[in-house]
């Protein structure tokens, strides 16, 4: 039997390559946030998401879910992609 093995990049290393991100709101769906898309396109959206333990990870790419928070980096998140990002430090987040 093989194991998985999960890829797993720590948040202040995606950080420091790829600059400091922003939180982003979703006012509307979207598909209609051209904004939003445009960020997607350019592999530049990560998804934060909680797990019952209350640690954080996460993810590159949008996943639609409640209670998750995206967040727009300023530079491609495409090389973090098979990745699960761990040690969220939200003090390196711009608010």
């Amino acid at each position: 039997m093989k194991l998985l093995r999960v890829k797993t990049a720590r948040f202040a290393v995606v950080v420091e390559r790829c600059g400091t991100p922003e939180v982003y709101t979703l006012w509307q769906k979207p598909e209609k946030d051209r904004h939003f898309q445009t960020l997607l396109k350019n592999h530049r959206v990560m998804t934060i998401q909680r797990t019952e333990t209350g640690t954080d990870f996460g993810v590159v790419d949008f996943c639609e879910q409640k209670g998750v928070t995206y967040l727009a980096f300023p530079k491609s998140l495409k090389r973090f992609e098979e990745n699960r990002i761990v040690g969220i430090n939200w003090e390196l987040i711009r608010t």
